[in-house]
């Protein structure tokens, strides 16, 4: 069943007098517990489409539907009661206070959520065992490397037990060991929890990790490649 269904969209932007089309035409199913992996030059409109179905930004024309939600009609407002409850972010930098610990970075989401604070424990100390962090929940982003970083940031994604997880290069700024390890978790997600994965990347090794490749070029999609190698099968998460 797809949980993301993209119809006839299109987006665009005012610069001055000149129109700016940076989506156009683009129809797009993704199934519920489906890891696809965005790619394209730079301003093909991969990240603006990943903002679009993240709720972050409305489309021009089209429809944008997630599990079974038509968001592209939603006010400002609703989007962001909707994105709360339904849009896990993962971030290429991290995100991530500086000033809190990862206990608390992976709790913030949930602030937002009619929740006891019993209720808000149980499920950050459940995200952040699946992530392999416990022993580092007390931990500043300071006092973690890089990639232990990246996982509170995979932890607070999932925290709300959202409908998608959208990742905008998440081993970008990550070294190569440590994006293997994210990427393992992002596939662990996937296959144990039956998580639906968006992620946009350069790094044409981190795409294989998807189920599927979507190209796009100069706002339009201009192929998929299907993937069937055992890269699909989740490994041991580095600690």
């Amino acid at each position: 069943m797809a949980i993301v269904e993209v119809r006839d969209l299109y987006k665009s932007f005012s610069r001055g007098t000149e129109r700016i089309e940076v989506l156009m035409d683009l129809n797009l199913d993704v199934q519920e517990g489906e890891f696809v992996a965005l790619m394209g030059p730079s301003g093909s409109g991969k990240t603006t489409l990943l903002n679009l179905i993240a709720g972050l930004d409305g489309p021009t024309d089209g429809t944008i539907t997630i599990g079974g939600q038509e968001i592209s009609s939603l006010s400002e407002s609703e989007l962001a009661r909707w994105r709360t409850r339904n849009v896990g972010f993962v971030f290429q930098f991290y995100n991530l206070l500086p000033v809190l610990s990862a206990y608390e970075n992976v709790e913030l989401p949930l602030l937002l959520l009619p929740m006891s604070k019993a209720e808000r424990r149980a499920q950050v100390e459940n995200a952040l065992e699946i992530v392999s962090l416990s022993d580092r929940m007390n931990h500043r982003p300071g006092q973690l490397s890089g990639g232990q970083c990246q996982r509170v940031g995979i932890a607070r994604a999932i925290v709300t037990d959202p409908t998608i997880i959208v990742a905008d290069e998440p081993t970008g700024a990550l070294d190569s060991k440590s994006a293997d390890a994210a990427l393992d978790l992002l596939n662990l997600l996937r296959s144990e929890l039956g998580k639906t994965i968006m992620m946009v990347t350069h790094d044409p090794t981190a795409a294989k990790c998807a189920q599927r490749i979507v190209h796009l070029e100069k706002g339009r999609l201009v192929g998929q490649d299907t993937i069937t190698a055992s890269a699909l099968s989740p490994l041991e998460v580095s600690r």
